[in-house]
């Protein structure tokens, strides 16, 4: 019987609308009909002739296996994970053939039509021979390609599919896992976790809260998709279709299959007036960058289970293709998760833990500039990626990126006491010891663009122990920072926003309603080398000790690698042109001369000085893709996170 034939008797309702069992050999064969396909390679697709010892050079014997229809019973039913193309045809059936090895067990039998669909097939063959030196790692982490089906002599003329045999590792892929509402105990089960399992990840303790076993869960299987793809790049290969639906998590060795490699390309080009060793070793990076991106696009979807949404999936790939820097995914992806989550995003709480490492990897993963990616080694020595009883030695990029992540999650809780406030202060001066980008050039180049005021160390005055009239509530304040046109020398324009709102005041504490407003001030500023001085009294060596003590100790100052604290360290001087000041407020509603006044000295009082009076600002200390911290002429620190302002509406 044809395939077509057998495609139709898969698709006849069982009785009482229940779903058949999978047919196998052993399974009533007297009251089961069984289903015969014939397949055939076309005549200008010669059918691939088994290897043999000498095809390769210390290859050893080939393992693509030749099959004849007569060896399978074909199932009535195929699973929902098995992921198909509109030119391919899928059924699943049962080797009954007593001489082979997989007698008894369920394979795939994937009829291919097209010619682009016989190429991939053809290419899975080819990488099964290339990768037969080391079956044992191409079987543990690649869909296990077994071989193909042999032209029946009825169809050896006609252009007839290719049907290829490759291995069944369960009904789901990895997209149908997250799927289900109980995929992490499901999973969990599939995948028989116990102290053994966990100890790969360096974890020794199962069960917990549920960010615990979903965070354990994503580091084996992220673990076990890394090793998988970096076996490809270690021999010459990019696997370039790494998505959700080819991934699928095998129940008998617990480990992630990444797909029957189709459409693998090898790292060199065959093509003799294209063969220079540059030309080669920058298509390397390049493949091997794009299927960084796809493992970042996995690890999202796996983590943040709203990216599996496809409206929501376009917002954050769409941030991405506008060329927004991936360090700022956490400012962008915070406001749109936490709309329907008033207890706390459970991805979240996993991309933070750990000081934010989770947003670093994230970040590293899908970087903009493809030579900016990590590789699938470093990848596995990540801090996320490790658990608690692994020892890591971050690098000082992940302690800075530490730093930054615990400043902006204590500026975003209300800071109550005193030693908060303190222990903020701390982190930021310590992010200003290790500013990676000191150079005026690196600072003209990250400066332009939006920032939010997140935190200032100087005095913070609101409205619970004053009454004021009239009750004003500050929204955000921006920081704007534009190349001025027409401009020889490095000047840029210098913008301040401040949104506001004037709420009523018999019941402003509960009601936060009012007429939006804004007050705007505009300057110009020069951006020269500075430096400034770490010691307040340089002639006294105890104050020194103490302050090298302070920074230079402890988790966060040994990462540094300094042996001492420098006398100064080098900024970046903010010169504002103080003869050309643009100041202007707007209110939703009409106000007097008297009230507008009233609002104004409110918004002054509420924010630093520094937003409103630009000439305060005396020098810039740090600088990267997200942070920033600009120090006042009273020597207050501002915080600030950059602000793309990319969302759609």
């Amino acid at each position: 019987m044809a395939l077509a034939a057998a495609a139709v008797a898969a698709s006849r309702p069982s009785p009482a609308g229940l779903p058949r069992p999978l047919c196998r050999a052993s399974a009533h064969p007297c009251r089961r009909p069984r289903f015969r396909l014939e397949a055939s390679l076309s005549a200008s697709t010669p059918a691939p002739a088994p290897a043999t010892a000498d095809d390769g050079a210390a290859a050893g014997p080939c393992p693509v296996v030749r099959f004849d229809m007569a060896d399978f019973t074909v199932a009535d039913r195929v699973s929902v994970g098995l992921h198909g193309r509109s030119d391919e045809m899928i059924f699943e059936a049962t080797v009954r053939d007593p001489s082979s090895e997989l007698y008894g067990s369920t394979v795939v039998l994937r009829q291919l039509t097209s010619s682009q669909a016989k190429r991939r097939g053809r290419r899975a063959l080819e990488v099964l021979k290339k990768l037969a030196r080391r079956q044992m790692m191409y079987h543990s982490y690649a869909m296990q390609v077994h071989g193909y089906v042999t032209p029946s002599k009825a169809m050896e003329e006609g252009d007839s599919p290719l049907v290829l045999v490759h291995g069944y590792h369960g009904s789901y892929s990895l997209r149908h896992w997250l799927q289900l509402s109980d995929w992490l105990p499901t999973l969990e089960a599939t995948l028989a976790l116990d102290e053994e399992q966990v100890r790969r990840v360096g974890d020794d303790s199962v069960g917990g809260p549920a960010v615990t076993r979903q965070l354990r869960l994503i580091r084996i299987l992220m673990r076990d998709l890394l090793i998988g793809v970096n076996y490809l790049h270690s021999h010459g290969m990019a696997h370039t279709e790494l998505r959700l639906e080819n991934v699928h998590v095998s129940p008998v060795d617990k480990h992630v299959k990444v797909g029957i490699l189709g459409n693998a390309v090898d790292f060199h080009d065959n093509d003799p007036s294209n063969s220079a060793v540059a030309s080669n070793n920058e298509r390397r990076k390049m493949m091997i960058a794009f299927d960084m991106r796809c493992v970042g696009f996995i690890m999202a979807k796996m983590v943040l289970r709203e990216l599996m949404d496809s409206s929501t999936f376009q917002k954050f790939k769409s941030f991405l293709n506008k060329g927004n820097d991936p360090s700022c995914l956490r400012e962008f992806l915070v406001p749109i998760l936490s709309q329907n989550s008033p207890s706390g995003n459970i991805g979240l709480q996993m991309l933070d833990r750990h000081w934010g490492a989770g947003w670093n990897l994230l970040a590293l993963l899908l970087a903009t500039k493809s030579d900016k990616r990590i590789s699938c080694v470093d990848a596995l020595r990540h801090p996320f990626l490790c658990g608690p009883k692994w020892r890591i030695s971050p690098t000082v990029n992940v302690v800075r990126w530490g730093l930054g992540s615990t400043a902006v999650r204590l500026a975003e809780d209300y800071i109550y006491g005193h030693h908060q406030r303190r222990r903020l202060a701390y982190f930021i001066e310590l992010m200003e010891v290790l500013n990676p980008n000191s150079s005026t050039e690196n600072w003209l180049r990250l400066l332009p663009g939006r920032w939010c005021l997140l935190y200032c160390t100087g005095r913070h005055i609101g409205l619970t122990l004053r009454q004021p009239t009239p009750r004003v509530l500050i929204n955000d304040a921006f920081l704007t920072f534009a190349e001025a046109p027409e401009s020889v020398d490095p000047i840029l324009s210098l913008t301040s926003d401040i949104g506001f709102k004037i709420m009523p005041e018999s019941d402003w504490p509960h009601d936060k309603s009012g007429t939006e407003g804004n007050l705007s001030v505009t300057t110009s500023a020069r951006i020269t080398p500075g430096r400034i001085y770490t010691n307040a009294e340089d002639g006294k060596e105890s104050s020194s000790r103490i302050t090298s003590s302070r920074y230079l100790g402890g988790k966060w100052g040994k990462a540094a690698k300094m042996k001492e604290l420098p006398a100064s360290l080098p900024t970046a001087s903010v010169n504002v042109d103080e003869d050309d000041v643009d100041v202007s407020m707007s209110c939703g509603s009409t106000l007097n001369v008297k009230s507008a006044r009233n609002v104004l000295q409110e918004v002054r009082t509420q924010t630093p000085p520094e937003m409103f009076d630009l000439s305060k600002i005396v020098c810039g200390t740090y600088i990267d893709s997200r942070l920033m911290v600009l120090r006042g002429v009273n020597g207050s620190a501002l915080l600030f996170v950059r602000s793309n302002r990319t969302s759609d509406p």
